[in-house]
């Protein structure tokens, strides 16, 4: 019998304490991205056509890699919530997100976004995964309250409208997320090829609902914004975000949508020369807080209900 060897566990296990949390930068990279390359579509194609295309690309994609690392598709008690997943996640979320950025700069649309771990919070509640733990519940407010210091759109009905959209798409987000949970551990590359299947129908009813122009992209800006949201967004992220649910709570997973905006209003100010205030500094410190303020919240230890 071979002897341990503690140096060569303890780096293993650090290894995988780490895991986690290069899964969660990752995700906060790439969605604090995305925004802008959603705004930089939305110039050339109509704004649910283009969440479409992305999509049919990330569906081929998804379900070739699939086959290629043998993942199945969801069946039995795993169907049911993958299709939720993909309804919510891909088919309302998307299309609302990227109507909503044809008014709201893509800075202010990941803010909103930032809202997404108290409606986490809440469905995770209602649905009986997690408690509502005080820290956490306090850190998704203080959240929101950066949110409201960085500021909404101006008066314009149109571009409220466009804040609604947003909003409604936190919403079928955080409950798509909380549905997957729900479901046995899934295969990422999997379920998200069956979640982007779903989602497309449903963004190409909407599309063809709106009469928008089904066009194929002429400019390179939005044939690289189309494979950069299919490639770094559906494969990237959203794989990473699957396999990160089975690893943390849901709540902190949803943490992810309060670190992007501070990505996405530096993308956007420098890109598209979006306004970069004091406000918006000072809200997107408090946003951080919050952050903080919930992770604490998990690292808390938990009170033993023995004698």
């Amino acid at each position: 019998m071979s002897a341990s060897n503690p140096g060569r566990e303890a780096t293993a296990g650090a290894t995988s304490a780490s895991r986690p949390w290069l899964a969660f930068a990752g995700c906060c990279a790439i969605w604090g991205s995305t925004f802008l390359f959603i705004s930089i579509g939305n110039d050339e194609l109509a704004p649910v056509w283009a969440a479409a295309l992305r999509l049919a690309c990330a569906s081929i994609i998804l379900f070739a890699l699939s086959r290629w690392t043998g993942q199945k598709l969801p069946s039995g008690p795993g169907l049911w919530p993958a299709i939720g997943y993909g309804a919510l996640q891909f088919g309302l979320n998307f299309p609302l997100l990227y109507w909503g950025e044809k008014t709201v700069p893509s800075g202010i649309a990941a803010v909103l976004f930032a809202t997404i771990p108290l409606s986490s919070a809440i469905f995770a509640r209602l649905f009986g995964i997690e408690r509502l733990q005080p820290l956490k519940l306090l850190g998704a407010l203080i959240a929101i309250g950066g949110v409201a210091v960085i500021g909404g759109p101006s008066g314009n009905p149109t571009e409220w409208m466009g804040v609604f959209a947003v909003l409604a798409a936190v919403v079928a987000a955080s409950l798509g997320t909380t549905l997957l949970k729900m479901g046995p551990r899934p295969a990422p590359f999997a379920t998200n090829a069956l979640g982007s299947l779903v989602g497309l129908p449903i963004c190409l009813a909407i599309s063809r609902a709106l009469g928008e122009s089904w066009t194929i992209p002429h400019s390179t800006s939005a044939w690289i914004s189309i494979g950069y949201l299919t490639l770094a967004g559906s494969v990237g992220a959203f794989v990473l975000m699957t396999w990160l649910l089975h690893h943390w709570p849901v709540t902190r997973v949803a943490f992810i949508s309060v670190v992007t905006p501070i990505v996405a209003m530096l993308l956007g100010a420098l890109v598209r020369h979006e306004p970069l205030t004091l406000a918006s500094l000072g809200g997107s410190a408090l946003v951080l807080a919050g952050l903080g303020c919930a992770l604490a919240g998990d690292r808390l230890p938990r009170r033993s209900s023995g004698h």
